[in-house]
């Protein structure tokens, strides 16, 4: 463990001690601020100005009720949630996700991580998040509609295009977000659409957001698989979830020539040894909503492994692009991984690798990109969108998808030239966190003590 400066002793102590019943924000502020210790003797204004602790503490935590009724008259109950962290580089930005896990803590970790990945996109957007325990499974179109027009009865309030620009995320896609839209502007008689993003292209989206978390997380592993003289060509890969970022991870990971042989949804996980057939896939997936279980009863090659039966991450392969959710990632999966043959790690989930994987990647020295900068390509893109919006323009695929390549390129040389500077070569996280730090940290020393 590093000798930690007594600064951030003192704001870990703090931090554990205002939120001791949020253990996910609490693992996300502690991976970052152990981070951090390099950087305090360069940047004593750090220390003096408090900055630490300023940044732990979001703006303004907002905590609603929605009160909907499903199809057959039930009263339900749920709660909303919008946690505002940082609008040192811009107005907030960051997803919805409706989900029953959802709380206030993982709400608050969301966001956190999110200040640091807008912060490496270079872009100007501070960071936040929100969501509910609304979970949109198994609800028909008009709950899910009725749900939508409840959540943003609230919330309306306090979102705009200059200030806090909500997404999608976990359970929000582009139905979601149409919903929500629609039930902001019956409300406030404005059509303005760059108050959300994610928006189907019909009406206002941009093209290439629905793949842009998925495509970044594959351009960001092929930089890291560039330092060593390699490529994603050839490899054999394993991506977690079967969401919209793992299939359009699995996705450009065939385009660039790899071979992905399992993907994996909450019942479980498909096999396919000679790699998925990304049609069907995609068929059952995001066009009919269905199961991975259906996948192996179509394809006879394929094989389905029961949650009880074993992990996704028991399955050899050169590349693994966890992209599910939080913590899905263990010590001893770390250790299968590397075991078998893994050479690289790039998260498309937010931190979906536990401390104890994390150590284990980073002492074997396998490329390991954490989530903050592997997956910063969705909000990278939200980000164009809501530059077309404002110029009431619409850029190609091929120029979004440029652009998205490029800021994940920047991202990756933002990583590996903070760590070098740092005395950290090849260590991605810490590059990831000093670098995304440092640039919020200007900023809030420039505007002063609020």
């Amino acid at each position: 463990m590093k000798k930690l400066p007594q600064p951030i002793k003192d704001t870990i102590k703090w931090v554990h001690e205002r939120n001791h019943g949020e253990p996910i924000f609490i693992q996300a502020v502690d991976e970052v601020l152990y981070s951090l210790a390099p950087a305090l003797d360069a940047y004593p204004q750090i220390i003096e100005t408090n900055l630490l602790q300023r940044l732990c503490e979001p703006e303004r935590q907002l905590m609603f009720r929605v009160v909907w009724q499903d199809d057959n008259g039930k009263v339900h109950v749920n709660r909303g949630f919008r946690v505002r962290f940082s609008s040192a580089l811009g107005p907030y930005k960051g997803g919805l996700r409706f989900h029953p896990t959802v709380n206030l803590g993982v709400i608050k970790f969301l966001g956190f991580e999110q200040i640091f990945k807008n912060s490496l996109t270079g872009l100007s957007i501070g960071g936040g998040k929100g969501g509910s325990d609304f979970d949109p499974k198994g609800r028909s179109e008009s709950e899910v509609m009725r749900f939508c027009q409840s959540f943003m009865t609230e919330l309306y309030r306090h979102i705009g295009p200059s200030e806090d620009v909500p997404a999608g995320d976990i359970g929000v896609g582009s139905r979601e977000v149409g919903y929500l839209f629609g039930q902001y502007k019956r409300l406030t008689n404005r059509y303005d659409l760059g108050v959300i993003t994610g928006k189907d292209t019909a009406w206002g989206g941009s093209l290439g957001r629905k793949e842009a978390t998925g495509f970044g997380a594959v351009y960001f592993i092929d930089e890291m698989l560039k330092t060593k003289g390699e490529s994603v060509e050839g490899k054999t890969a394993v991506v977690s979830g079967s969401g919209n970022v793992a299939l359009y991870a699995i996705r450009k990971l065939m385009d660039m020539g790899a071979t992905v042989v399992a993907c994996s949804d909450s019942d479980g996980t498909v096999h396919q040894a000679g790699g998925l057939d990304w049609d069907q896939l995609r068929e059952i997936k995001e066009i009919e909503r269905g199961r991975l279980r259906e996948y192996a009863e179509r394809c006879p090659k394929a094989k389905f492994i029961s949650r009880k039966s074993g992990k996704i991450w028991d399955i050899p392969c050169d590349l693994a692009l966890p992209c599910a959710t939080q913590n899905e990632l263990d010590g001893e999966d770390a250790l299968k991984l590397v075991n078998n043959g893994c050479i690289a790690v790039s998260e498309g989930a937010n931190m979906p690798s536990t401390p104890e994987a994390m150590k284990v990647f980073l002492k074997r020295k396998i490329l390991y990109g954490p989530g903050k900068a592997a997956n910063a390509g969705g909000v990278a893109v939200s980000a164009l969108e809501m530059q077309q919006n404002a110029s009431l323009s619409s850029w190609t695929f091929s120029e979004v998808d440029g652009r998205l390549k490029e800021t994940m390129a920047s991202i990756h040389g933002s990583c590996v030239h903070y760590a070098r500077k740092f005395s950290r070569p090849g260590h991605y996280v810490d590059g990831a966190n000093i670098g995304g730090f440092l640039r919020v940290a200007q900023a809030m020393i420039s505007h002063g003590v609020i």
